[in-house]
């Protein structure tokens, strides 16, 4: 006996409507507009699977879902703020995300810029301008009034001190900092 379209779909698809109406809820603007979202996004996976059932039914249910709000922001040339952040999530299946990614993430993100901050002053402007702005180390050298050197020095030495920092962890920051080359070492051109 052949399965109907229906038992597929209930025994595919609608297995993950929590998990579903979950993500939607995370990553959607107006949680008012979810239910209806859901719903919307069962219509097209029901009217794809009468042509053809996919091979990876939730796999197929997520990209469905992530297609169906990228056309709704399109046409609604809206995007709200934080709307961005969320659309780059849209394109990493759910399962890759978990809570624990996005935490130790953010964790090392927040190291990162504690590092940074921690950076001499002119170490932090060369690397900023260098790796931030992207600017020529011929550039960088000219906006500053040095040699390309001072700045080769500053970058080799602001990537040495993130890296250890990063590797030892953010108690290690500022210890680590303090005990650099002053701020002499930079040479004027």
């Amino acid at each position: 006996m052949t399965e109907t379209l229906e038992d597929w779909f209930a025994r595919e698809i609608l297995v993950h409507e929590q998990l579903l109406t979950h993500f939607l809820a995370r990553v959607w603007p107006n949680r008012d507009e979810v239910t209806d979202l859901r719903q919307d996004i069962y219509v097209r996976v029901f009217e794809s699977a009468q042509h053809a059932r996919p091979v990876l039914p939730k796999a197929f249910l997520f990209a469905t879902a992530r297609h169906l709000m990228t056309d709704r922001l399109r046409r609604g040339r809206v995007i709200f703020i934080g709307t961005r952040g969320d659309l780059d999530e849209l394109n990493v299946l759910v399962d890759e995300v978990s809570p624990e990614h996005r935490t130790t993430s953010l964790q090392e993100l927040q190291r990162l810029a504690k590092a940074f901050d921690a950076l001499p002053t002119q170490c932090r402007t060369v690397m900023w301008l260098r790796k931030v702005e992207q600017l020529s180390q011929k550039e960088v050298a000219a906006k500053l009034g040095v040699q390309e050197k001072a700045v080769e020095k500053q970058v080799s030495r602001g990537m040495r001190l993130l890296t250890s920092a990063m590797l030892a962890g953010a108690d290690a920051t500022s210890a680590s900092f303090d005990s650099g080359s002053p701020e002499s070492e930079f040479e004027h051109g």
